[in-house]
């Protein structure tokens, strides 16, 4: 298939991208290489498959709606995964402005361009901090999410709202997946696992918020991907059960479809913290501090829906996960 894939210089984009080619997909990718974190990690990422010859790749906004809708003209995607976003919780409490160019204005463009260019399916990241204030785990789509407490989030939630409009008004299959703390190797520098491993491996205490009373349904990064293209290639249909007297959020009388992507497995902060201990080989001074502005508690991922539509299943355990994490992060950081 022609696919085309915005944010493939970040962590999940990169590894979504790889494996599209691997299974003989074209990929157009999108990307503005921000500055948000080292803009040299994200080159190393995109050179693992710049050159590839089904791949190409251009440098632009998705604030930029020109540009945007050149490249859906040229290069005539079929699918596509929407991953470019302004990213952290805590950043939006600094900067909203960023969130509001590339989580609103930038997402509106991708919809418009989907729909005049009569794309097949369109897959975007949402995220597990809709879920916001709620406090029954695990999170399930079927839960209102209407209490969100980061703009981020909000954003985000925006984003499902937008994406029906499209699907119900001109027939445009939406999917939204809503990430649950992805990890692993190639991840983000501004994000516990890569936060704490610096710290660890240069024996500096660590910051751990709430008390330590965190629990986190961390994912690793080939689960998230193999969620990811399970969707892709199951365009959302209209839900022949739904009842508009008593709407599942989930699921619409639209081709529309929101789902969770997680590992169904909360992992608590410091058990977490316990592993890269174990697997860099050395323990760390833990400050534990009240809990921060824009985070949650807990968070949990009720899978059932992908399970049952898709088949998914997630395959890493936080052990092996952490151990692979830690491999990468000792080889590419020695370099």
């Amino acid at each position: 298939m022609r696919i085309l894939v915005t944010g493939t210089a970040g962590f999940i984009g990169a590894a979504l991208t790889q494996r599209l080619l691997a299974r003989g997909d074209v990929v157009h990718g999108i990307d503005n290489h921000n500055d948000y974190y080292d803009p040299a990690l994200k080159e190393a990422r995109l050179a693992r498959f710049a050159d590839h010859p089904n791949y190409t790749h251009q440098r632009t906004d998705l604030a930029d709606a020109g540009a945007l809708n050149h490249a859906f003209a040229a290069f005539g995607p079929q699918r596509v995964v929407n991953l470019a976003a302004q990213a952290g919780v805590r950043y939006s409490l600094q900067n909203p402005q960023a969130y509001v160019s590339s989580n609103l204005v930038g997402f509106a463009n991708i919809l418009e361009a989907c729909r005049h260019g009569g794309v097949e399916h369109l897959v975007y990241a949402s995220s597990s901090s809709v879920y916001g204030a709620n406090r029954k785990l695990p999170f399930a789509v079927e839960d209102a999410v209407d209490h969100p407490v980061s703009l981020y989030a909000a954003s985000k939630k925006a984003n499902e709202l937008m994406a029906h409009s499209y699907s119900h008004l001109f027939g445009l299959p939406t999917t939204g997946l809503r990430f649950f703390t992805v990890y692993g190797p190639w991840g983000r520098p501004d994000m516990s696992p890569m936060l704490f491993a610096d710290r660890i491996s240069r024996g500096e205490p660590i910051d751990v918020f709430n008390f330590g009373h965190h629990s986190r349904d961390f994912t690793y990064i080939d689960d998230i991907v193999e969620g990811v293209i399970r969707t892709l290639d199951h365009p959302a249909e209209p839900d022949p059960a739904y009842n508009a007297e008593r709407p599942n959020p989930g699921t619409s009388n639209a081709p529309y479809r929101v789902y969770n992507l997680g590992n169904d497995q909360p992992v608590q902060l410091l058990r977490f913290i316990e592993l890269l201990e174990q697997n860099l080989g050395r323990s760390v001074e833990k400050r534990l501090l009240p809990m921060q502005p824009g985070d949650v508690p807990d968070t949990w991922a009720d899978v059932s829906a992908l399970r049952r539509d898709v088949g998914y299943a997630p395959g890493t355990s936080i052990e092996d996960g952490v151990a692979r994490f830690v491999q990468w992060y000792r080889e590419y950081f020695e370099k």
